[in-house]
């Protein structure tokens, strides 16, 4: 008879848990653009939101530690004429962020370290070269300053943001452009386009290298992403408008690896991709859930590991890198969820008893260091991102001060005679005894007379005892106090 195995997992228990109420971001204003955009990003330092603006495009940058609420007047970065549409963090400059626009622009903003006081509306560069709305911004992953830009007007450039200037200029796609994807060392982007196609390009040969014909049958719009092992995972309808994905291969897309339905909405489902752990977090735009997955070599290759539901459904979300992640309480993911007028952190954790830190959870990842310059991986050189360790984030638990309970076998020796001088507060009571018992032989010798005469002729005499005998024994526990505290 044979019996079910449990895959063996690592991350087969992977919980997540909203923070607490005052460590979300409250009143923020978020876009009611109509573009499916994450409208979010994150790094670790700060989170950044596109927001309602009168009179332009707008966009809100805060530091991570300002939770709660946020002031109506706090400072925005402004300068787009058009609603803002996509926004993305620099991976090699923390205070570096990108946006796009329906003004045809694409600008590039330095954020300071410090709260901003006042609007910032001069960008570093702007980028002009589209006809048409510009809705997707990506950088490069491992080249310094190589930014891509694909709009309405089915162009997609690569931009040199450090001299301000376009290297490549792509018009392979008829049609509009719904994502961008570069893949792990920046060789290859892989694109999906509302004629229905997966493309993979080499933007330096200015061509497309494999494309595949609907890989979901669906006509709504389509998401792409490259995996760590080159691989493409998508997201999609089919026919009868259920929610797929599927995973696959770019040197042979005949056939899917795998494919799943999931279930019937109309929400694009948004995938954030962990190269670490290899897992993909599936967010649709007015869902309530969170869906993830793992992507293993054995079948059937795509593991649905659970589910995080709440009760608000999200308008975008973004993600946080993986060196942004507390790595002292097991923390894998961490992910932004933006409500109507709400950011809400989202923890995804590896339940672990051991206070120590988990060498297999976090392999050496991504660092902020560029692996070549912009020259280099123009001229053909392919580099993959150089990487840290996460130790450093690592913060070891207080110490715990050491407390002896059980008695001192020491303290059993004999004791010795004491001076007055080394006296010790567990003589405290013999002296107090001592003082007393002599007050009140005093007292006897004063006062006893006088008050036994007055009352003694009329009580029997067996109530008060004779001066004498009160008055030793006021004497003998005085002397024997006094041989107790010599002692």
């Amino acid at each position: 008879m044979s019996r079910s195995i449990v895959r063996q997992s690592k991350f087969r228990h992977v919980f997540g848990q909203a923070v607490k109420a005052d460590q979300s971001y409250d009143d923020i204003r978020v876009s009611k653009v109509t573009w499916d955009s994450s409208f979010c990003a994150v790094n670790p330092k700060f989170l950044a939101v596109i927001v309602e603006s009168s009179g332009g495009g707008a966009f809100l940058v805060l530091p991570l530690s300002k939770s709660g609420r946020v002031d109506k007047n706090y400072p925005l970065v402004i300068g787009h004429s058009g609603p803002v549409l996509d926004i993305d963090w620099c991976p090699h400059d923390d205070n570096i962020i990108a946006s796009c626009s329906e003004d045809c622009t694409a600008m590039v903003w330095q954020i300071p370290d410090h709260t901003l006081t006042r609007p910032l509306s001069d960008p570093v560069v702007v980028l002009e070269g589209h006809s048409k709305r510009v809705g997707i911004v990506t950088w490069h992953p491992t080249a310094r300053n190589i930014l891509l830009t694909a709009g309405s007007d089915n162009l997609i450039i690569v931009w040199n943001v450090g001299a301000g200037e376009p290297l490549i200029s792509m018009d392979d796609h008829p049609d509009l452009i719904y994502s961008v994807s570069w893949n792990r060392n920046g060789s290859l982007f892989c694109t999906t386009c509302k004629d229905r196609r997966l493309r993979v390009c080499d933007p330096r040969k200015r061509e497309v290298v494999a494309e595949r014909l609907a890989p979901h049958e669906g006509i709504r719009p389509m998401r792409a992403i490259f995996i760590r092992d080159g691989n493409i995972f998508t997201t999609g309808f089919t026919r009868m408008s259920q929610r797929e994905l599927g995973l696959w291969d770019p040197t042979n897309f005949e056939e899917p690896i795998a494919l799943l339905e999931l279930d019937t909405s109309n929400g694009v489902l948004l995938p954030y991709y962990d190269p670490d752990a290899n897992m993909v977090y599936l967010c649709g735009k007015g869902d309530s859930s969170i869906r993830y997955f793992e992507i293993t070599e054995e079948p059937p290759y795509v593991h649905y590991l659970s589910t995080f539901s709440s009760k608000e459904p999200q308008r975008g979300m973004g993600f946080m890198p993986k060196r942004g992640v507390d790595v002292s309480k097991c923390e894998i993911a961490r992910l932004y969820k933006l409500l109507d007028k709400k950011c809400e952190p989202i923890t995804m954790t590896v339940p672990r008893k051991s206070d120590l830190f988990q060498d297999d959870l976090y392999p050496d990842t991504a660092g902020p260091e560029p692996a070549m310059e912009p020259e280099e991986w123009l001229d053909g050189r392919d580099e993959d991102p150089i990487l840290v360790s996460m130790r450093e984030g690592y913060v070891p638990p207080k110490s715990r001060e050491l407390k002896v309970v059980k008695k001192n076998v020491l303290d059993s020796r004999p004791t010795t005679r004491r001076s007055m001088s080394t006296m010790d507060t567990n003589s405290l009571p013999l002296l107090v005894l001592f003082w007393f018992s002599s007050f009140s032989y005093l007292l006897s010798l004063t006062y006893f007379p006088i008050f036994s005469s007055l009352i003694f002729p009329f009580c029997h005499y067996s109530v008060f005892p004779s001066s004498s005998s009160l008055i030793l024994s006021s004497l003998s526990c005085s002397r024997g106090c006094w041989r107790r505290f010599r002692t």
